[in-house]
Order: C-alpha cells, then sequence, then structure tokens
C-alpha cells in the first residue's frame, strides 16, 4: 500500500500514446487552474488491440508510478483502458494500494452526456477494436438508456493514419468514408455518432465532411472536462488534494522528442516531453 500522503499533487491523465491530449486539453480549457501530469505509454502502444490482462497490468503499472508522482487523482484519458481496466484497477487494487486516491475513466460521463444529443435514440459508436469489442460503450448505455439502440464500428486504421500524420491528407478519405457508410449502411437511423478514441478528433474535419449533416458528431473533451468539474464539486475532499499552479508536465515511454512533436501537433501549440519507464 502507498503511504497515506495526502500532499496535493496534480491531477494525473493517463493514455497509451498522444489521443488523451485531446481530452487534457479539453480539461485545460476548462479548469486551467491545477497542474497536470500527462503520461502516454508510447513505447507499448497502441493498446487496442491488446488483451484485457495485458491492457489492465499497462494501465495498474502507469496509474501506480502517476500515485508515486504525488497524483491524488488519475483520469484514464484513454477508451481502451476505460473500457479494459478501469472497473478492476477501482474495485481491486485502489482499497488494497491507494484506498484515499481515486481513478476515473472517460466512458461514464460519455454515456451519461450522449442523451442530449440524439432523437432517435440511434447511436453509432466509432472506435478501436478493442473499445469495439469489448462493448464498454454498449452496455453502458444499455444501463442509462435502456431504449437506445447502439452499433460500434471498429476503425483499425483511424488512429495509423493520426499518428503517421496522413489525418489531414487526401489519402485518408477512403479510410474516413468507408467506416463512415459501413456504420450507416448497418443503421440509417442513427443521428448521433460518437468518437470512441481520443485520436480521432484529429480526424473531425473529414469526418464532418462525408457525414450527413443531421448526424449529430460527439467528441470526449469537453463532455469529460465538465464531469471532472462536477466531480471535483461534489468531492471537495479530492479538490482539496489537488495543487493548483496551472503547469502541465508531459511523460512518455518512448522518445521524448518524438512526442513533443506529435503532442506539439495535437495541441496546437509547442510543448516540452521527457522520457521515463515503466
Amino acid at each position: 500500500m502507498l503511504a497515506n500522503d495526502r500532499t496535493p499533487g496534480p491531477i494525473g491523465v493517463f493514455d497509451s500514446g498522444y489521443g488523451g491530449l485531446t481530452v487534457l486539453d479539453g480539461i485545460r480549457r476548462l479548469l486551467p487552474e491545477p497542474d497536470y501530469l500527462y503520461l502516454g505509454d508510447n513505447a507499448r502502444a497502441p493498446y487496442g488491440t491488446r488483451s484485457f490482462e495485458v491492457v489492465y497490468q499497462f494501465t495498474l503499472q502507469a496509474v501506480r508510478r502517476l500515485f508515486d508522482m504525488g497524483c491524488q487523482l488519475v483520469i484514464l484519458g484513454c477508451n481502451t483502458a476505460s473500457a479494459k481496466a478501469l472497473r478492476t484497477i477501482q474495485q481491486v487494487d485502489l482499497p488494497r494500494l491507494a484506498p484515499d486516491r481515486r481513478v476515473l475513466g472517460i466512458i461514464r460521463p460519455t454515456v451519461e452526456a450522449i442523451g442530449q444529443y440524439t432523437r432517435t435514440g440511434h447511436i453509432g459508436i466509432f472506435g478501436t477494436p478493442g473499445t469495439i469489442r469489448s462493448r464498454s460503450y454498449d452496455i453502458e448505455i444499455s444501463k442509462l438508456y435502456p431504449g437506445f439502440v447502439t452499433t460500434g464500428q471498429e476503425c483499425p486504421l483511424w488512429v495509423p493514419l493520426v499518428e503517421n500524420r496522413e489525418f489531414d491528407n487526401p489519402g485518408a478519405d477512403y479510410f474516413v468514408e468507408k467506416y463512415i457508410d459501413t456504420l450507416l449502411h448497418r443503421d440509417p437511423l442513427i443521428d448521433t455518432a460518437l468518437l470512441g478514441c481520443t485520436h480521432y478528433p484529429l480526424l473531425l474535419r473529414k469526418i464532418r465532411r462525408f457525414m450527413p449533416r443531421e448526424v449529430n458528431i460527439v467528441t470526449q473533451g469537453d463532455i469529460v472536462a465538465h464531469s471532472l468539474a462536477d466531480y471535483l464539486r461534489r468531492h471537495p475532499e479530492i479538490a482539496a488534494r489537488v495543487s493548483r499552479g496551472g503547469s502541465a508536465t508531459y511523460l512518455t515511454t518512448e522518445s521524448a522528442e518524438k512526442f513533443s512533436e506529435m503532442g506539439s501537433l495535437f495541441l496546437s501549440k509547442d510543448i516540452q516531453a521527457q522520457s521515463i519507464t515503466l
């Protein structure tokens, strides 16, 4: 068990790579005062095709590292980690490892907000193979909205398009249009499409181009930010353990230079990362 240290520390944000930066960006826009510590496990990315057990073990290692670095609260800014690891970490690991600290995901707050976007109750979900096959969104949506119909669409090439910087090039059009057409063919009544991977906002311009105008496209950054703000209001004991200097530190398990370059692309501003090992 970690020492029961309640010294204020940064909010940790974890992702398998770069995608969680879109979540961090949304959070910092709404909540600029806290300090943030971002960790990308780029050396072992992508997580989307890995097994539940492997994703769980990798995510737990990252959470422990962020706790060791002073984080009292960690956000899994990764749909795959939220789908495959969050529940076990919350129910099994936290009680024995750090009962006073918290780990939150991004699936539940996204699902809670999805109802305000749809009129037909037919929801399309774009995601990595791991997220879609976990059916995490389908399960959570059915709990909150039993009458809704969900259709998941695996998009195995969208993350590589982003990470190889092809997301804004004409060559990406085919794969963006292909997955959209496949989804809408499977359920023509879909009026709301969730981008269930934090990389996908970089494809948003192309997705809007090929998606029918009447379909709402939902991204996660703002949703998670408002959910976190609400959580901190409802849990002042956790909010009191968040340091507030407005800083952001970026860590990666791969090349710091590469992460700084790609991270600057995701955030539209220059950043400097540091390399660590897990």
